[in-house]
């Protein structure tokens, strides 16, 4: 089975990832739009925020119902100095009814789905269960009389302001509901006050009064921070959700990569079996048809074409070559055969093997290596490369008549280095980036036709990345351009002492003469 046809295991994964993908495309898009709608709300009273500030009156009286509970029940056994029992109870019971509905409410809203709520009704509702517990205490008065002492009349109203005090705090997300019970309250201080001194009336008047406005004042301010707190929350749920989208389409994108480059591994894979089989034999039979090793071919215009077809061929071979090496090495499959080898040694061989190309377009080579350089552990096929394809370029770059200069030696850091100089055109600075990267081509070679690739820079950069060095390509337009491949420091091989054996101290024992008996031993 060809391994590079994807099983039915792999194309279901693939299909289950796209779809998870899409459907977290989705809520992160959903939840985006949600905390974008919070922010640029211009009251901040949309349905989030909304369900949300019902959500936190229902909690705070669930809580704060457990603490005004015993408080109820303590006023109203405090009213039987001066009331009859009866109706202490039947007081009692009433608010403790519309406290018990309050709750009932409450924990009957914190169970529904937020997005079932109807939030006017439920509004409603709580605005009404306010009303009614804040009457059923300012009914206090009216259900067990009015003592007839002032210590009791000042208990009874002190008492109906704490509570007024407290349901202003659970309150205070729902405001509409605070100013609707101010007015039962207000019932209770005029009736506590009505039959006072007109001195006194005033006075205990005011003083409640101005304790109504403060609770009003406080409402307004819990309220405004309760919406800052949500528009801020809003702010970081945008943030994340923004976050979480931006992190899903690089998700998305580094799979698409991922498969783009699975797919090129595999068209270059059968592409290269595919090509170089044929290229094979176009090469051999037409270095026989040129060499006319079975006999002359009849005209001397077929031997030039068969000499173009070799020598297209050959292009054609290269260019796959370079297209695989690049290929292995962008996906991380190039493997290094490294050892130590003599990097002066390795760059003369290469010069060698080029000089007659050089000479054929009339260039000077001048070369500049520094003797007594450490060995290098690098892969020797590696270095060469990165020399023959610097090499190539300056001879194919370079005006005849003109000079390439070729130097090998040591790095400030204490790496080595290798630099091809060549006095020809040269690079504009803005077309440097391009012929660097994969297929790039300068403006000089489109206008000189060249046939190269755009491949060979690449490959040098990638090679010299690969042993932990670095690549720089200068230029300068009508001046030349240098090509410096840097090996880092830790690549160059450090002489080691050798190892001196110390030879073991021999003491040596005169042989005793005869009739005496030794008296030393060898040590």
């Amino acid at each position: 089975m060809d391994p590079n046809i994807p099983t039915a295991a792999e194309l279901a994964r693939k299909q289950a990832d796209t779809e998870f993908a899409a459907l977290h495309r989705r809520m992160t898009a959903r939840a985006l739009k949600d905390a974008r709608e919070k922010v640029t709300s211009e009251t901040g009273l949309n349905r989030s925020f909304e369900h949300s500030l019902l959500t936190a009156f229902a909690q705070n009286h669930l809580s704060g119902g457990l603490a005004i509970m015993p408080y109820t029940i303590i006023i109203a056994l405090s009213t039987l100095y001066w009331a009859h029992p009866f109706s202490a109870s039947v007081w009692l019971t009433l608010t403790l009814l519309m406290l018990g509905v309050q709750i009932w409410l409450c924990n009957g809203f914190l169970k529904l789905d937020p997005k079932d709520v109807d939030l006017t009704e439920w509004t409603k509702r709580f605005i009404t269960s306010e009303i009614g517990f804040v009457m059923a205490w300012a009914m206090l008065p009216t259900v067990v009389g009015i003592p007839g002492t002032d210590v009791l009349r000042m208990f009874l109203l002190v008492a109906v302001l704490i509570v007024g005090a407290a349901t202003t705090v659970l309150a205070h997300t729902l405001p509409l509901a605070v100013y609707a019970s101010v007015l039962p309250i207000v019932v209770v201080i005029v009736q506590i006050a009505v039959d006072r001194q007109p001195s006194e009336r005033w006075m205990i008047a005011g003083l409640c009064f101005t304790a109504l406005f403060m609770f009003v004042g406080l409402v307004n301010r819990l309220y405004a921070t309760t919406l800052e707190n949500l528009r801020a929350r809003a702010e970081k749920e945008e943030a994340t959700a923004e976050v979480e989208e931006t992190n899903a389409k690089l998700v998305e994108a580094m799979r698409r990569a991922e498969e783009a480059s699975a797919a090129k591994s595999r068209f270059l894979a059968t592409m290269s079996h595919e090509l170089r089989t044929p290229l094979n034999a176009i090469l051999g039979f037409s270095e026989v048809m040129k060499d006319q090793l079975f006999g002359p071919l009849g005209s001397d215009q077929y031997k030039g074409y068969v000499e173009d077809i070799h020598s297209s061929g050959e292009h054609l071979l290269a260019l796959i070559n370079e297209v695989l090496d690049l290929s292995r090495i962008e996906a991380g499959k190039h493997e290094l055969v490294e050892d130590a080898i003599d990097f002066v040694a390795t760059v003369d061989a290469c010069v060698r093997m080029l000089e007659l190309r050089a000479q054929s377009r009339g260039l000077t080579v001048k070369t500049a290596f520094t003797q007594g350089m450490m060995r290098l552990w690098a892969d020797e096929r590696a270095v060469r490369q990165v020399t023959l394809n610097l090499l190539a370029n300056a001879i194919k770059f370079t005006p005849q008549g003109s000079e390439i200069s070729i130097k090998v030696g040591w790095t400030a850091s204490g790496g080595q280095y290798l630099s091809v100089k060549d006095n020809g055109p040269g690079i504009p600075e803005g077309e440097i980036e391009t012929v660097l990267s994969t297929f790039g081509r300068g403006s000089q070679a489109i206008k000189n036709a060249d046939q190269g690739s755009g491949l060979g820079l690449p490959i040098v950069k990638s090679l010299v990345e690969l042993h932990g060095g670095a690549f720089v390509l200068r230029s300068k337009l009508r001046e030349g351009t240098e090509a410096i491949a840097m090996f880092p420091p830790s690549r160059v091989m450090s002489a080691i002492a050798p190892v001196v054996e110390k030879t073991p101290e021999v003491v040596i024992v005169p042989t005793p003469k005869h009739g005496t008996s030794p008296r030393g031993r060898a040590a």
